[in-house]
């Protein structure tokens, strides 16, 4: 199996730097924005092309990229969304477990840090940690949410992940970008629904902690990490920023938990994650409604009002 070759993958690339990362991931969202954050800073780097769930093509691209550490950006989220998982079980199973596991167990047999972005949908608000309390779960909760067969899937894998030293566990969550055109964005996702719900949730400014997880890898950090920004946004502030920003025009209509589930097959999670720990590691990260307004609105301004 081969290796996508990408920016300043030679020897004396890896020996300039000190630093060559192999990534998995390359047609997805997050492993594009990766590569090209590498490129941005002179990192070597290869996206590798072995399938997760095969052992000697993850041995094979290792191997070939000789690298100091690799990322996983790979993975089923499903599409249109993840009630796709809920048809498609054992195909999420392969990726999201089996195929996770490997490669973090091919990781650990070659000494490498395998920095995994994993997912934070994985609990709810619940009798300690109500909604709008400021309370929020942390990296040694035990997962409460079983809503979807993706969730399960990725509390089933971060538990099992916790065996093994050499991996960090990013939990991203509803991901967000200055590119309001991608469809995985979170902000175009809700722009284009017919209604929405109104609820804080923590969320990922990608813009901003993607360059941390680089930093994390070139400091060795492993364990679990909540990988969003400090602090909760809600649906209807986000889309006020919107149209404050963006279109002054746009409209939205919201409707409750019990409507929306009459129009999705699998519930969604919906929760706060407390960001100490990642505040600790990194002080000058953005509370959530400053990094938006930051890293997405404020580059994409179209109107006066704001």
């Amino acid at each position: 199996m081969g290796l996508t070759t990408e920016n300043g993958s030679t020897a004396a690339g890896k020996e300039a730097s000190g630093f060559k990362f192999l990534i998995y991931g390359r047609t997805g969202w997050i492993g594009g924005l990766l590569g090209g954050l590498c490129t941005e800073r002179g990192i070597p780097f290869v996206y590798g092309d072995g399938r997760l769930e095969n052992r000697a093509q993850l041995e094979a691209d290792i191997t070939a990229a000789s690298p100091t550490h690799v990322f996983n950006a790979a993975g089923v989220t499903g599409r249109p969304n993840v009630d796709w998982c809920e048809t498609h079980r054992v195909e999420t199973i392969r990726a999201n477990v089996v195929g996770t596991l490997t490669l973090a167990d091919v990781c650990r047999e070659r000494g490498l840090i395998l920095v995994n972005y994993a997912t934070g949908c994985i609990f709810e608000y619940d009798g300690a940690h109500p909604l709008d309390s400021g309370v929020g779960f942390k990296e040694e909760d035990t997962p409460n949410f079983v809503g979807s067969f993706y969730s399960k899937t990725k509390a089933m894998v971060e538990e099992l992940l916790k065996n093994y030293e050499n991996v960090c566990t990013l939990r991203v969550r509803m991901p967000i970008s200055t590119d309001l055109l991608n469809p995985r964005n979170f902000i175009t996702k809700i722009t284009r629904y017919e209604k929405v719900v109104n609820i804080p949730n923590s969320m990922t400014i990608l813009d901003e902690l993607l360059p941390i997880s680089i930093e994390m890898a070139k400091r060795n950090l492993t364990g679990i990490w909540n990988f969003t920004n400090p602090g909760v946004v809600s649906h209807n502030e986000i889309l006020e920023m919107y149209r404050d920003y963006i279109d002054p025009k746009f409209t939205w209509k919201n409707f409750n938990l019990e409507e929306q589930a009459k129009v999705i097959v699998a519930p969604r999670s919906n929760n706060e994650l407390d960001t100490t720990k990642l505040k600790g590691e990194f002080p000058e990260l953005l509370p959530i409604k400053e990094s938006l307004i930051k890293y997405v609105f404020e580059p994409n301004k179209k109107t006066s009002m704001a």
